[in-house]
């Protein structure tokens, strides 16, 4: 049975679970893992975190946070004093880095390297694809190993979209998941807005989640 069966149709949001015990390891994030697990034994200050949307690597960043004490900052927030963006933390997490402030990031980038401190970033593409405009940042950055997260599997994805139903407390049935793997895009991004546009419907409609529910979200273009 649905947990949420009979509940009233609110919407309040939900809760991922973010621990190392939670991420899913598969051949296509194993290298990058490996890199998070590596550490404090990285060969220069920075590592850089690459992958499409919804891959994980905001959840690797939380994993690397939870064990260094990083201040985690998103990328456009990335502006103006340093103390003021490490709140004390002696290690940094720069999620979405392509969107930061050149010169900021570069004077985090100095001040990291100058304290014996690690910079942890993440964005879409490797550094060297950016269009970066101060050449000091872009000779740092160039300097940074890139762990990159390659396109899922079968397996992952319907691995991933358990763990996403999971997260909003559904356990929709198993025909339900291969219905939907039959029929989606193989990526972690569709997988994410699929199960998003599920528990909306099923919760406007004050339904469990079945084939019937999944074929007519996917026909109305949810996901």
């Amino acid at each position: 049975m649905n947990p949420r069966r009979g509940q009233l149709a609110l919407d309040l949001g939900f809760r991922p679970a973010l621990g190392r015990e939670d991420f899913l390891v598969a051949p296509c994030n194993a290298a990058a893992v490996a890199w998070i697990d590596r550490w404090p034994d990285w060969p220069v200050p920075a590592l850089a975190l690459v992958g499409p949307a919804g891959s994980g690597k905001t959840h690797l960043a939380h994993v690397w946070r939870a064990r260094t004490g990083a201040s985690l900052i998103p990328g456009r927030a990335v502006r103006g004093e340093i103390d003021l963006l490490l709140w004390g933390a002696k290690h940094a997490v720069v999620d979405d880095a392509d969107s930061a402030d050149e010169e900021t990031l570069l004077h985090l980038y100095n001040r990291l390297a100058l304290d014996g401190a690690s910079l942890l970033i993440t964005a879409g593409a490797p550094p060297a694809r950016w269009a970066t405009r101060l050449a000091d940042l872009a000779s740092r950055l160039r300097t940074a190993p890139v762990a990159a997260i390659g396109a899922p599997d079968d397996a992952l994805i319907e691995a991933v979209m358990v763990k996403l139903f999971a997260d909003r407390n559904l356990i929709p049935a198993p025909e339900v998941i291969a219905y939907l793997l039959a029929r989606i895009e193989r990526s972690f991004d569709a997988a994410r807005r699929t199960v998003a546009a599920l528990d909306r419907a099923a919760l406007a409609e004050r339904r469990t989640i079945t084939v019937q529910l999944a074929r007519s979200v996917l026909e109305s273009g949810g996901g």
